[in-house]
C-alpha cells in the first residue's frame, strides 16, 4: 500500500493575527537559523532551527501537544519541518503561508534585531560566486567549467526536491549560529512556557 504525500495545512498572516489578538495564540516555532531569527521574528515565537528539529524530533514532539504553527522565511523550510513532526506523530500542525515575508508584508508586529543576510540570499551569493569564478577560471583551466555545471545541477535538484544542501551547510556557520540555540535551552523554554530566549 502506497501513501501519497499530503500538502501541509496552512494559515495566512491575517488569520494568525486574529488568533493572537483573540488570545488564542498557537505555539509558534520559527525554524530558520538563529541568525535569521535574531534579525526579525514574530514576537512570542520559539527558534527551533530546522536541522536541530530534524535531529531531535522525537524529544521535541513530547513538548508540543498543542496547536503548532511553523514559520520560516517563505514557507519551504516550515513545510519540511511539518513533514518531520507529522512523521513523529504530532497533530495540529500548520505552516504560516508565505512565512515571515508574508507576515511583514501584512504589516504585522515584528521584533527586530541585528540585521543579517537571510539564508537564501547567502546561498545565491555563494552559488553565484562559485559559478562566476569557475567560468572565468575555465579560460585558463577548461575543466573548471564542470564545477559551474555541478553547482547548476545542485541548484536544480534543490528546486525539484525543495531542499538545499548548501543552505543547510551555510546554516552551520558561526555567522548564522550567532545566537545561542541548543536543544536543552529550547526544551526548557517549551516545557516551562518561558519567554527567555523567545526574543519577544
Amino acid at each position: 500500500m502506497t501513501t501519497t504525500p499530503t500538502t501541509p495545512s496552512t494559515l495566512d498572516a491575517a488569520t494568525l493575527r486574529e488568533l493572537i489578538a483573540a488570545g488564542r495564540t498557537p505555539r509558534l516555532l520559527d525554524v530558520r537559523t538563529p541568525g535569521e531569527f535574531e534579525t526579525s521574528h514574530i514576537p512570542g515565537s520559539y527558534n527551533v532551527p530546522l536541522d536541530l528539529l530534524k535531529e531531535h524530533r522525537e524529544e521535541l514532539r513530547r513538548h508540543l501537544d498543542e496547536d503548532v504553527v511553523l514559520i520560516c522565511r517563505s514557507g519551504a523550510r516550515a513545510a519540511q519541518a511539518e513533514q518531520t513532526l507529522a512523521g513523529a506523530g504530532l497533530p495540529n500542525l500548520r505552516v504560516l503561508n508565505g512565512g515571515i515575508m508574508a507576515w511583514q508584508a501584512a504589516h504585522a508586529p515584528i521584533a527586530q534585531g541585528k540585521p543579517r543576510w537571510d539564508l537564501e540570499r547567502q546561498v545565491r551569493l555563494v552559488a553565484g560566486s562559485i559559478v562566476l569564478a569557475s567560468v572565468l577560471g575555465s579560460v585558463f583551466v577548461p575543466q573548471l567549467k564542470w564545477v559551474a555545471g555541478l553547482i547548476g545541477a545542485g541548484l536544480t535538484f534543490a528546486a525539484v526536491t525543495n531542499t538545499c544542501a548548501m543552505g543547510m551547510l551555510l546554516g552551520k556557520l558561526p555567522y548564522n549560529r550567532g545566537a545561542s540555540c541548543d536543544l536543552d535551552t529550547i526544551v526548557g523554554q517549551l516545557r516551562g512556557g518561558s519567554t527567555t530566549g523567545r526574543r519577544a
